[in-house]
């Protein structure tokens, strides 16, 4: 018996971002040309990309705090009223 809260999240629901990211990755023949040799300008879009995928994370981590803070509250909220109706 479920409350329905993890309905929205269920397997159907989610998104396969990897066809996106397997159609980016160049292939052998193009990694093998002369062109990519220049690895320095590749290595800056790494740590690029890395830097934006921290802030993410970190703002992600934020708002996963901020949602745990509000649970906590609710639940401080529930109890005080499950206190008060027992006590009618």
């Amino acid at each position: 018996m479920g409350l329905g809260l993890f309905d929205r999240w269920r397997k159907d629901n989610f998104v396969d971002l990897s066809e996106r990211y397997k159609k980016k990755q160049p292939s052998n023949e193009e990694t093998e040309s002369p062109e990519n040799e220049n690895k320095s300008d590749f290595s800056g879009s790494i740590e690029e990309r890395r830097r934006k995928l921290a802030k993410r994370i970190a703002d992600m981590l934020e708002k996963i705090e901020a949602l745990s803070n509000q649970i906590y509250h609710l639940q401080q909220r529930v109890e005080v009223l499950e206190r008060k109706a027992q006590g009618n």
